[in-house]
């Protein structure tokens, strides 16, 4: 139980603010999972996971004063951003970004039917986030940007220097990269089974 209450985060906050270690490890109580979790969306490697979020919770101390609060929800809001923008920036660093939003590995993909979703309700959502994780660098970041952070096209062109029409190509070639994953596991399964 933390010092400040269950769900206080503008209490935490204010003990960030000035300073207090016990704030910091309250928070991280409190959020460090979830956002590990976030964070996990976009990095694969769990070595590289652990780097971002160091660097993310230096950055979350370094700026709590720009944190406004606005209700409950707004704390981890506000961190979920800090953590999915050191996860991008990690990777643009790593990857020359042509190499990162390049097409060249997958081939002809047919675009998926936006309407035609496939059925995940039988599936783990340990094996989904997995499905997600093993998307290439580009479409991961932009899957995860647009369907999970909903984002639109325009502001992932912005965010990650490509334009609008590219975001939107490489959302679907994720999503129908993710449709044959998810009928695969299901084909799988259903073998298993029988």
């Amino acid at each position: 139980m933390n010092i400040f209450g269950h769900n206080d985060e503008k209490a935490i906050a204010e003990g960030i603010r000035r300073g207090e270690n016990r704030a910091m490890r309250d928070f991280y109580a409190q959020f460090g999972g979830q956002l590990a979790a976030v964070c996990s969306r976009y990095v694969t490697q769990d070595n590289d996971v652990q780097d971002v979020m160091q660097d993310a919770m230096i950055s979350i101390i370094e700026h709590i004063d720009n944190f406004k609060y606005h209700g409950k929800g707004s704390l981890r809001a506000w961190a979920t951003r800090i953590v999915v923008n050191q996860a991008l920036n990690f990777i643009k660093a790593k990857r020359r970004q042509n190499d990162t939003f390049a097409d060249k590995d997958i081939g002809n993909i047919a675009y998926a039917d936006d309407d035609n979703e496939p059925d995940i309700g039988e599936i783990p959502a340990e094996k989904i986030h997995e499905m997600i994780r093993d998307l290439p660098d580009g479409y991961r970041m932009v899957f995860n940007l647009y369907a999970i952070e909903g984002k639109s096209h325009k502001e992932i062109a912005d965010m990650l220097g490509i334009k609008p029409d590219s975001s939107a190509s490489q959302f679907h070639r994720a999503k129908n990269m993710l449709a044959r994953e998810i009928e695969k596991y299901k084909k799988d399964n259903k073998n298993k089974r029988s």
